[in-house]
């Protein structure tokens, strides 16, 4: 396959897969009352665009795929400062969302394909994950009442009821963001371990991305 055929694939197969995922990011088997949510494996048609197409490609598919999921969720950036709607642009949705591209870092570096797809969606979906992480701490712990998650941190961590606002603040956005964070990625790990276990093969032979 010439470069101009691979380019057009990647381009088709890019815009499907970015497509399939913006739709099942709808469908939520948990959502939880600040943002953030559980889906029906949203996130890993992405990565398994970055992961058969490189990652040059996957990074541009999970920048378009923020784009989408930044459009369909403004309504969550209402009736909040300028300052904090520009940095969650940033780290909820541009940067959160485009270090899916990272899934495919492993490909050809470990020669098991299901082991390498699956520790790539699970480097990339930490990536997200720790994104999330940052934007909690930096951006919304703002609007939550210190003693309000010191009341929160001591039901469960008595240990740490005397800290401080900004160190409480990163363990609630870290809790918080890990309470959908983490069953996704755990999900999506193990779905993208099974399909390329069982389809891989078919997948990776339809034609040859551009690296």
């Amino acid at each position: 396959m010439n470069a101009r055929s691979a380019r057009t694939l990647n381009l088709v197969t890019g815009g499907v897969l970015v497509a399939l995922g913006t739709a099942l990011s709808f469908i939520k088997v948990f959502d939880l009352p600040y943002g953030g949510s559980i889906t029906l494996c949203s996130m890993l048609p992405v990565m398994l665009f970055a992961y058969r197409a490189g990652t040059k490609w996957g990074l541009g598919a999970g920048f378009v795929f923020s784009v989408l999921e930044l459009l369909f969720g403004l309504d969550a950036l209402k009736g909040i400062s300028g300052a904090t709607v520009a940095g969650s642009i940033f780290l909820d949705y541009l940067l959160a969302f485009t270090v899916l591209g990272l899934a495919g870092i492993l490909r050809h570096k470990i020669q098991n394909d299901p082991l390498a797809f699956t520790l790539g969606c699970l480097i990339a979906m930490l990536a997200r994950y720790i994104a999330s992480i940052l934007s909690g701490w930096l951006l919304w712990a703002q609007f939550m009442e210190v003693s309000y998650m010191q009341e929160l941190v001591a039901a469960f961590f008595p240990g740490l009821s005397s800290l401080t606002g900004n160190q409480l603040a990163i363990i609630y956005s870290t809790c918080y963001n890990g309470t959908y964070m983490l069953p996704e990625i755990l999900i999506t790990c193990v779905a993208a371990f099974l399909l390329m276990q069982f389809a891989g093969r078919q997948i990776l032979s339809l034609g040859n991305g551009e690296k």
